[in-house]
């Protein structure tokens, strides 16, 4: 996959070479939006809370008499079908919290970056030495680049300079790129990325844990191979076959002993 790296006047300076195996991947829907429903259940608070029948103040008493009324029988004034009355199966204070396993979540990462390179969303930017903390710098470097959308700018490290420079900007976030996922970019029309962050991002993601625990990580296909562990088998021991099978001599000389009888209630009167 190449990508072009554009300076910050918007003039494209070269092609940069990315790794297949992270920037070329199929999509796969199901998982993306698996890992978008997680993600976004885990910034849910989970506080909302309702009352039911039995937490709200009144409805002691019986509103009428069970029978020869003419009316739906009623045991109090607080059940939801009234007013003022309880909720029925309302949301209560819970916990929303999901987990998705490393594989997934890098999988899912894979793929938006890879449908972020292939629809032309994706910018690498040569440095973002120009930008000084302020705003204008930061719209200079926008127009420039023919953005008139969101855009998530993906650096390095914290870019304090960036930072400052996008805090005005409603449609601008920036994130380190130790924090990037699958959420952050799908939900930004544009992604600029310097070309340190893309080296990093395929160096880190050309790799998938070994399944099992104590292994190292092994290389996927297009990246850099990592060596696996090499695991010593030991040699199964020999028995020694003259040791363990008895000869015929030991056999018939030394014969299984039998074991002895106690002697019965009835044997020891007649003896005496």
């Amino acid at each position: 996959m190449q990508i072009s790296v554009k300076n910050q006047t918007g003039d494209a300076l070269d092609n940069i070479e990315l790794n297949d195996a992270v920037f070329d991947v199929p999509m796969n829907p199901t998982l993306v939006h698996q890992a978008m429903v997680i993600y976004q259940g885990n910034k849910r608070h989970g506080t909302s809370d309702t009352k039911t029948r039995a937490q709200v103040s009144g409805g002691g008493r019986k509103p009428w008499i069970q029978k020869h009324t003419g009316r739906a029988r009623q045991g109090s004034t607080r059940s939801p079908q009234w007013r003022h009355g309880g909720v029925a199966f309302g949301p209560h204070p819970r916990s929303y919290r999901a987990v998705l396993p490393k594989r997934m979540k890098r999988q899912a990462l894979r793929c938006v970056l890879s449908e972020k390179a292939r629809k032309d969303r994706l910018i690498c930017l040569d440095s973002t030495s120009t930008i000084d903390g302020k705003t204008k710098s930061m719209t200079q470097l926008l127009e420039n680049l023919a953005i008139g959308g969101s855009a998530l700018v993906v650096t390095k490290g914290t870019d304090r300079s960036v930072v400052l420079a996008a805090n005005n900007l409603t449609k601008i976030w920036t994130l380190p790129v130790h924090q990037l996922n699958a959420l952050e970019l799908l939900s930004k029309d544009m992604v600029i990325m310097t070309v340190e962050a893309a080296r990093w991002v395929e160096e880190t993601l050309a790799s998938e844990p070994h399944g099992r625990r104590g292994t190292k990580w092994t290389a996927l296909s297009g990246g850099t191979a990592v060596a696996k562990p090499v695991v010593e088998e030991m040699a199964e021991p020999v028995a020694d076959a003259a040791a363990e099978v008895p000869t015929e001599e030991a056999a018939v000389g030394s014969p299984t002993p039998r074991p002895r009888r106690r002697p019965t209630a009835a044997a020891t009167t007649e003896t005496a």
